[in-house]
């Protein structure tokens, strides 16, 4: 499965982990942030979360490489 940036308030961003299928539609993303907290993250369809970079990339210095170039991708990295 993939990996997602979802907004936080403390933390500004939260990586998680997708751990079910989405199908266009779904009002949910069912997802499992790294401390192991599943949750049902509500989205809106034409706004899906930020996918995050293959951790190769972490630490990449230059941002272009990155395959995702995003606010939370940056900051990130």
């Amino acid at each position: 499965y993939n990996r997602v940036w979802i907004p936080d308030n403390e933390e500004v961003w939260q990586s998680a982990e997708i751990t079910k299928n989405y199908k266009a539609g779904d009002h949910f993303l069912c997802v499992q942030l790294e401390d192991g907290t599943e949750l049902n993250y509500p989205v809106d369809p034409s706004a899906l979360p930020p996918l995050r970079n293959p951790d190769i990339l972490v630490g990449e210095n230059d941002l272009t490489a990155l395959s995702y170039l995003h606010e939370p991708a940056v900051l990130h990295n």
